[in-house]
């Protein structure tokens, strides 16, 4: 069953209003509580399988090898013992990992033995998620064979983890590995899954060692030297110290590059909670930062916070026509044109650093540019023949992102600087109707809700900006789907950002009921710290921000509802403010 429809079912069972989660405000949506935020996950209890027994027949070599694989904490150990010398000796399970919702019982005898697996995804050596199984894999064949003593082993087997969802989500993490953008002024992340437990350290050392997977390397780069590799492990002191010895030629690193490489470390380390600094050597050579520092805290290289650097927290919109600044109630207008004079736009965004503005105005049909602070001199119009413009964005570049949606479909621009709007092609978005769209801050990635020609739910999709060492957009790849089930359909009203790797999306049910959910900009399956509720009540679009800690909010007529709090709390909206929203 879809989620769509499942929501659908509780409510009208009534099961979506549980004592004490709903609260009834005087004015705005009665909120109902589904899962989200950060909830504690306990250590899952080890397994220790049982190794091969004598007599097994080839169909139960072949499930005791898969559920060998299911050793917690992970070790191949037992796995390799239902295998031949030569395949054990051959087996490499760290290059893919295949996770199944359902497997088929053994099937066949010597010579090959068959298990067909269902709902089965895959990721890579990096834990990157790559989606499902592509259909002629999902069929594993295990050849067997008799060996010295007469037992029944396997001669060959995939290259991967093979191993249940529920296994996997109980004992994998999403965390997210940092390399640069083109300009290497603004770190990139990207997420993937990690094994929990003690080595956590080692494995985010080992899997940012890799570098950015191929496909990517024109949206994101490591300065990393190719070729290193962790010695042994990365030990954690008590008082959190995580110390990287690598191995391997680097080469003379200059301190420009230096400083990169901490950075990259430091970003991706500082999610486990225990690692307060690190020290990074390579060979006999301790990376140090200017002043013959070489113990790094994991606070360091903030200036290439892929979020921007001390960006704003407060909420944009506009009230009577004027552009109003506030915390999340009491706004008022800016200091600046916009803020004097109302232009007649209808949306706004303001940029990353706070300094400018851009405005939908004519009906959607132009943009108004112009600063948050100064003279109205400064206001120009960047765009004056559109179609049906949806509200800006804006990357750390200060490049501004415009989608309009003309009669052939929707068409990409971005404007940086003084300069004409230069036109993108997406595809799999342009000349296709979109519903909404985001920019991350970082400039590498466009998420847009697209509504099937052919009829359908809405879609979720994602592209990956290509720009050059100068930051100038070159081209965007082919856009992925993500976050829903196939057949599920959507109503999308709303996008907005929830952390630097997940989106919140607006599911309109029907004119009194509206489902949140975020989802991964990796297409995984939805985590324990994902989001999920019901609102009750009109809900007219979403505020979100990718930085942690400022809220998500659902806005209704008259208020907001805080879904980032655990009491999913209103707060009552300024009147006449529309058009809200963080920076970007």
């Amino acid at each position: 069953m879809s989620r769509r429809l499942l929501v659908a079912a509780m409510v009208c069972l009534g099961l979506l209003l549980p004592a004490g989660c709903v609260r009834m405000p005087d004015s705005g949506p009665i909120v109902q509580t589904g899962s989200g935020g950060s909830l504690a996950q306990e250590r899952p209890f080890d397994i220790e399988p049982k190794p091969p027994q004598p007599g097994d027949s080839p169909a139960a070599v072949v499930k005791g090898f898969l559920d060998a694989m299911t050793a917690s904490p992970i070790d191949a150990t037992v796995a390799r013992q239902f295998l031949t010398g030569d395949a054990a000796a051959a087996w490499t399970p760290e290059l893919e990992t295949i996770t199944y919702a359902d497997a088929s019982n053994p099937r066949g005898s010597d010579p090959r033995v068959s298990v067909t697996l269902s709902g089965a995804d895959r990721l890579d050596s990096r834990g990157t998620w790559l989606g499902p199984l592509p259909r002629d894999q999902r069929v594993l064949q295990f050849p067997v064979a008799r060996d010295d003593n007469g037992e029944w082993r396997l001669t060959e087997v995939p290259n991967a983890l093979i191993v249940p969802e529920t296994w996997f989500e109980l004992r994998f993490r999403q965390v997210s590995l940092y390399f640069f953008d083109p300009t290497a002024e603004i770190l990139v992340p990207e997420p993937v899954f990690v094994p929990r437990g003690d080595q956590l350290a080692s494995t985010l050392t080992a899997a940012l060692l890799r570098g950015p997977r191929p496909e990517l390397t024109q949206a994101s780069r490591t300065f990393i030297p190719p070729g290193l590799k962790l010695d042994l492990s990365a030990p954690v002191s008590a008082d959190g110290v995580a110390d990287i010895s690598l191995t391997g030629d680097a080469g003379q690193l200059t301190p420009q590059t230096t400083e990169l490489i901490l950075a990259q470390f430091a970003w991706t380390l500082r999610q486990e909670p225990t690692i307060r600094s690190l020290r990074v050597s390579i060979g006999d050579q301790q990376l140090q930062l200017p002043g013959a520092v070489s113990t790094i805290s994991v606070n360091e290289g903030s200036q290439y916070d892929p979020v921007g650097f001390q960006a704003s927290p407060l909420l944009y919109g506009l009230q009577g026509g004027l552009l109003v600044a506030g915390a999340r109630s009491a706004f008022e207008p800016v200091d600046g044109p916009f803020g004097d004079t109302a232009y007649g736009v209808s949306r706004v965004r303001v940029s990353v650093t706070g300094a400018e503005v851009a405005g939908i105005s004519g009906g959607g049909r132009s943009v108004l540019r112009g600063p948050v602070r100064g003279g109205s001199a400064d206001v120009r119009e960047v765009v004056s023949d559109a179609t049906d413009l949806l509200p800006p964005a804006w990357d750390l570049g200060d490049r501004l992102w415009l989608l309009d949606r003309t009669k052939s479909g929707a068409r990409i621009l971005t404007v940086t600087g003084d300069g004409d709007p230069q036109p993108l092609r997406v595809q799999g978005i342009s000349g296709r109707d979109v519903r909404s769209f985001l920019v991350s801050r970082d400039g590498s990635r466009l998420v847009a809700a697209v509504r099937p020609a052919g009829g359908g739910g809405d879609q979720i999709l994602v592209s990956r900006i290509v720009r050059d060492d100068r930051g100038r957009v070159r081209s965007a790849t082919a856009a992925q789907r993500i976050g829903t089930e196939v057949g599920e359909r959507l109503n999308i009203r709303d996008l907005a950002w929830s952390s630097p790797t997940s989106v919140a999306v607006l599911d309109t049910i029907n004119d009194a009921l509206a489902q949140v959910r975020t989802v991964s900009v990796d297409g995984s399956p939805p985590g324990i710290d994902s989001l999920s509720t019901t609102l009750r009540g009109r809900i007219l679009g979403l505020v979100g921000s990718p930085v942690p800690g400022e809220s998500l909010y659902a806005v209704a007529r008259t208020n907001l509802v805080d879904l980032s709090s655990a009491d999913r709390g209103d707060v009552a909206l300024d009147s006449g403010v529309t058009s809200l929203g963080y920076v970007g």
